[in-house]
């Protein structure tokens, strides 16, 4: 992911590579970037140390890993440095601590960078009140067989959607796994349903079930450009935006 965003980066007509950071042991420290990307050297190297990392950037786009987030999220925080964060797998106490930075800089958080994915999670909001609870909600991701959250922070995401749509608490509405439950499906729940396998970059599937009836709501991740074009994307829009925690759906304006 960070080798994609990076040449998206160099290739842009407004963003600008600065500098790369990778884990410390990891055989790419202190390589040029135009170098480890395959272009003519650029003068920009790549370093395993998060604060020569963020001193030599205006903008930061991290999808690594929740600890590390954190510590990007604190750094930029004291250095007021805009934040565009992709990681998912953060616990409900994390998310709170990375708003918390946000009162310093600009922070832009989304499980799903994807312009594509916003709109279906603004989507699946809208359909979900139109629809109400007479229509059982089954939220179905497939990913990659090296993926180890599930469900996926894109899942989730669109779980929460769906559970603003019907004005209604996602955690005790949701179903993660009907094996060996044996009793009927209560109404108005909304459950998920995950797959690993292959190389599948991320499949969403968003089911509304009801009599006689199905509408189903999907988006497909043919590449990982998508992700990494929205979190440039998002980073441009934040230069322009006073210090605060932002969603991917703020840059676009839904």
């Amino acid at each position: 992911m960070g080798k994609t965003i990076a040449n998206l980066v160099a290739k842009d007509a407004i963003a600008e590579l600065a500098c790369g950071l990778v884990r410390v042991g990891n055989n790419f420290d202190g390589i040029d970037l135009g170098e480890f990307l395959g272009y003519e050297n650029k003068g920009k190297k790549i370093t395993s140390n998060p604060d020569e990392f963020i001193k030599n950037c205006d903008a930061v786009i991290d999808f690594s890993s929740p600890q590390l987030s954190l510590e990007i999220a604190k750094k930029c925080s004291e250095k007021n440095k805009i934040l565009v964060c992709g990681t998912t797998g953060f616990s409900d106490e994390e998310k709170q601590k990375l708003s918390e930075y946000a009162k310093n800089c600009v922070i832009i958080w989304s499980a799903n960078m994807s312009v594509g994915v916003n709109l279906l999670m603004n989507l699946v909001e809208k359909v979900a009140a139109i629809l109400r609870d007479d229509y059982d909600i089954e939220i179905v991701e497939m990913h990659h067989k090296n993926k180890v959250d599930a469900p996926s922070g894109t899942a989730l995401s669109l779980g929460a959607a769906a559970a603003k749509g019907r004005n209604i608490d996602l955690k005790s509405s949701s179903i993660m796994s009907y094996v060996g439950t044996n009793v009927p499906r209560k109404k108005g729940t909304i459950g998920f349903s995950c797959l690993r396998g292959g190389d599948v970059i991320g499949d969403h599937s968003v089911i509304f079930a009801g009599e006689n009836e199905r509408v189903e709501l999907t988006h497909k991740a043919g590449s990982r450009d998508v992700f990494a074009s929205g979190a440039i994307r998002a980073a441009i829009w934040g230069s322009n935006q006073k210090a605060g925690f932002y969603l991917m759906r703020d840059v676009l304006n839904f």
